[in-house]
């Protein structure tokens, strides 16, 4: 399984939470990643791994 076709666990969705506001993060499968909308941030997931750091997150701009 590549890196674009991998999907989170739905458990492992609902126990994750933005590092920054400690809010809920939805999937994004289009571009792979868990988004914070309180954050504005979006955090990758490489080989079905969320990355949650803050300083690899991705900047949501308007």
């Amino acid at each position: 399984m590549d890196a674009k076709t991998s999907k989170v666990d739905p458990k492992l969705l609902e126990l994750l939470v933005c590092p920054l506001t400690k809010g809920r993060l939805s999937y994004n499968a289009g571009d792979n990643e868990l988004v914070s909308e309180k954050a504005r941030l979006a955090y990758p997931i490489r080989d079905g791994i969320p990355i949650m750091l803050i300083s690899e997150a991705r900047k949501i701009e308007d």
